[in-house]
């Protein structure tokens, strides 16, 4: 319909009207078999939206670690992966559904061949709300929702020196066990070093493992265990620092990998600054949300220990809930029992992004994977946002 408006005629149906016309010109055309696809097919495969596993075996690895095994329950298989990558576990607990990566310890041939399967290594953290749950929860027989392959923390010969030193702490072992495999089995291309820093002996995990995986790589794989805390010990005592580093590469040609919790990355960073190592060289995997983000030396004092009120759009619906400024917007939402897409919990991988409509929240430049024009228009990451207001956000949930 078209009517005369100043002196120009304007269509008031808009892009409606196109559109009908659109569906009138499909219906005329004839209809075109859609053959297989073999593209479509493989990214499928490898990119599976969500997988179905079950427990199929759990291996106490110290006091405090475990080791669970997941083979394919129902629906896609488990698809091939980067070493180094991570797997997101989607859970219930109560009324909160949340999710949580953790790396893959298993080496990407294991999902190959008549029994494929993956293997995540999980240290439990007291009081942690998933790790406990997990502990007490997950037997044999399990069923787990989860997704992967997913995260940028891999070797690329492109990018990457022929000699790697990886530095790790605790479970963060578990990239460079899957990596140290790949070596051996002849399906990556480099030449690993391995500083992992523990306190005592009975805290390394995989040490039996790892030294017959550097007996069996031909002098491609080595492991330095140095120990803190424990008093005989022949081996390396105290912290990964900038002698130690030096003492088992050359700065000058070797790329450094550093994986365990974050008080490891503060102090790294700054052993590996003194060594000049560049910054295309020093890769860091994503450590999950600050522990204790009042620490930081911008967060405003005003926002300590206060509680904030968010309402969320979704779609045409909102609700109100509450959120304390020392937990992420994301666990705010989780608590409420909102399922928000996510993933990595870092601000790395985009999958949580919403719209802050109103309010302002607090983000740690060192996990701000915003793009620049999210930043602009007032887009952010809930996993890596706190919020020092109350607050009006926009959610899009899947």
């Amino acid at each position: 319909m078209m009517v005369k408006v100043r002196g120009f005629f304007k269509d008031i149906k808009g892009t409606g009207r196109i559109i009908e016309m659109r569906k009138a010109q499909i219906a005329k055309a004839p209809s075109i078999p859609m053959g297989h696809d073999p593209i479509k097919e493989l990214a499928n495969k490898l990119h599976p939206s969500e997988l179905h596993l079950k427990v199929d075996s759990i291996v106490d690895e110290t006091p405090s670690t475990k080791t669970y095994r997941f083979v394919k329950n129902e629906g896609p298989d488990i698809p091939y992966f980067q070493a180094g990558q991570y797997i997101s576990f989607k859970l219930n607990i109560g009324d909160s559904f949340v999710t949580r990566p953790y790396t893959i310890s298993s080496s990407p041939y294991e999902t190959l061949g008549k029994n494929p399967y993956v293997e995540v290594t999980m240290k439990v953290k007291p009081g942690g709300l998933v790790s406990e749950y997990i502990f007490e929860n997950w037997k044999v027989g399990t069923l787990v929702t989860a997704n992967m392959p997913l995260g940028h923390f891999y070797y690329e010969p492109l990018r990457d020196a022929k000699n790697v030193v990886a530095m790790a702490g605790g479970s963060g072992i578990t990239p460079f066990k899957s990596m140290a495999k790949e070596i051996v089995n002849g399906k990556l291309d480099m030449n690993l070093t391995i500083l992992y820093g523990s306190r005592f002996k009975n805290d390394i995990i995989f040490y039996e493992e790892l030294e017959e995986l550097a007996k069996k790589s031909k002098g491609k794989v080595k492991v330095v265990n140095i120990l803190s805390d424990e008093e005989n010990w022949d081996g390396e005592k105290g912290f990964i620092n900038a002698e130690v580093i030096k003492k088992y590469s050359d700065p000058k040609n070797t790329t450094y990998y550093v994986c365990g919790p974050g008080a490891m990355y503060n102090f790294i960073d700054k052993e590996i600054a003194k060594l000049g190592v560049p910054e295309k060289r020093y890769r860091k995997e994503v450590c999950g949300e600050d522990p204790d983000i009042y620490r930081m030396a911008d967060f405003p004092e005003k926002a300590k220990n206060k509680t904030y009120k968010i309402k969320v759009n979704m779609g045409c619906e909102s609700v109100e809930i509450p959120a304390n400024s020392r937990e992420t917007v994301l666990v705010a939402l989780e608590r409420a029992g909102i399922k928000q897409d996510s993933n990595c919990r870092s601000g790395e991988c985009g999958f949580c992004r919403s719209k802050l409509e109103k309010g302002n929240v607090y983000v740690n430049k060192k996990n701000d994977g915003r793009r620049s024009a999210d930043k602009e228009y007032g887009y952010f990451h809930p996993c890596s946002s706190y919020p020092i207001s109350d607050l009006e956000i926009r959610v899009f949930i899947s």
